[in-house]
């Protein structure tokens, strides 16, 4: 089934569950066509969905840690023009760092970082050939807070969150916008795959993946620079900004240790 030339067209990556589901959800109640991925067949499920609000979907399931899972997705989009890259593909892992087996950490840069910038490097030459286009990158609250029993993650969401203020300024005359979505804890399986259900910010109450994808959607629609989800978040990012690193990571360490959440 073709996409309709008339309509724009979307990437969702991380799609199957969670935000990207929600985000490619808000992509096709607004008249995008749709090209989601994700590296599970769960994909295929979601598509059906989102079929059904009125898209054309196709399914990519394809893994984003490898350079090859990313050919895999922009071969799929083919001549296609592309509108939107809604770059939310994102991979978590809890305990302490000298614990963590590498093989899991290299997983954790490799879909947050390199997967994804490479994903955003080639859909941002389409869009600069073409004179537009639109990237949402899903950075994390994350980023600004020193992740002790999280420190490969967290750092990857500084990258991000980095990269995508870098970015912005250096693509903005060329038609393409550039949007960072910083969401708090969110109620996804992110937590549980992360390993870190026996903790204070595993069990927390967490935020609805559907009103973090609105927030983000709506921002990238306007063009915003970032935007933090949730005014709970909004307050905690102002006070990370000037809060003492080595407390940050202290009250970070509190609510992610292994077994914090049994106390």
């Amino acid at each position: 089934m073709s996409a309709d030339p008339r309509k724009p067209f979307a990437i969702v990556t991380g799609a199957s569950t969670g935000i990207g589901y929600e985000l490619a959800k808000c992509c096709a109640q607004n008249g995008f066509d749709l090209l989601v991925v994700a590296d599970e067949a769960a994909i295929h499920k979601a598509a059906t969905d989102l079929h059904g609000l009125g898209a054309t979907v196709e399914a990519v399931e394809a893994d984003l840690a490898t350079l090859a899972g990313v050919e895999k997705v922009w071969a799929a989009l083919g001549d296609r023009p592309l509108d939107a890259l809604l770059a939310n593909a994102g991979r978590g892992l809890g305990k302490g760092f000298l614990d963590q087996d590498f093989d899991a950490v290299r997983r954790v840069i490799d879909t947050n970082i390199t997967g994804t910038v490479f994903l955003i490097q080639k859909a941002g030459r389409a869009m600069r050939a073409q004179g537009h286009g639109r990237i949402l990158i899903t950075g994390s609250i994350a980023g600004f807070i020193p992740g002790t029993y999280q420190a490969v993650y967290n750092a990857s969401k500084a990258f991000l969150d980095s990269f995508s203020f870098a970015l912005r300024h250096e693509v903005k005359e060329q038609g393409i916008s550039v949007t960072c979505l910083m969401p708090g804890a969110t109620e996804t399986e992110f937590f549980e795959r992360a390993g870190l259900m026996d903790t204070k910010i595993g069990q927390s109450s967490k935020d609805d993946p559907a009103d973090v994808a609105r927030t983000g959607f709506d921002a990238m629609m306007r063009g915003d620079g970032d935007v933090v989800s949730g005014w709970h978040n909004k307050l905690q990012t102002a006070i990370a900004s000037v809060t003492p690193a080595g407390l940050l990571a202290r009250q970070h360490g509190a609510a992610a240790a292994p077994g914090s959440g049994k106390q």
